[in-house]
């Protein structure tokens, strides 16, 4: 009898697992195209190719970036990169 137990147990772990997997795969297909045009647009706005965009830069480039610098800047470091943008549309989906 309980190994019976154990065994469902077992699936139904495997089953939430593999939902978890599908769900992540789902977000990170959808968020591809999205990730692929904020590469090039950060390129473009990053006048100097520092692989950082400055609220300036962001200004000229990526006004809604320069709308959230604040937010994204969370270190006050005066600029924000593309692993920080990228984590706030992970964060907030998009």
């Amino acid at each position: 009898m309980l190994s019976q137990r154990m065994m469902s147990c077992a699936v139904a772990l495997v089953f939430v697992s593999l939902l978890g997997v599908s769900r992540a795969q789902t977000v990170d297909a959808a968020m591809q195209a999205k990730f692929a045009e904020l590469e090039e647009r950060f390129k473009a706005a990053d006048k100097n190719a520092d692989g950082k965009l400055t609220l300036q830069e962001a200004k000229d480039g990526m006004p809604r970036i320069a709308d959230a610098f604040g937010h994204i800047d969370a270190e006050k470091k005066g600029y924000v990169t593309l692993d920080q943008i990228k984590a706030i549309m992970i964060k907030t989906g998009g």
